[in-house]
């Protein structure tokens, strides 16, 4: 994606989203998004087997009232 369609997308959302962002806050969000674009790209071209990595089983803790 380039760059100049990347400020549209940050402008776009936060305007939907009602936050007002100014042109250098804009620029910010635009380069982190960036930068979280394309590492999220190198973790998914990285080949894994679904023996890789073990998936945990979630058991939460036994709910406990409090006193109070």
């Amino acid at each position: 994606m380039e760059e100049q369609d990347v400020r549209e997308y940050v402008k776009t959302s936060a305007r939907l989203l009602g936050l007002p962002l100014d042109d250098e806050q804009t620029t910010r969000v635009a380069t982190h998004l960036q930068r979280t674009a394309a590492m999220a790209e190198l973790l998914d071209a990285f080949p894994l087997l679904d023996d890789d990595e073990v998936v945990e089983v979630f058991c939460p803790a036994p709910y406990i009232p409090s006193p109070h």
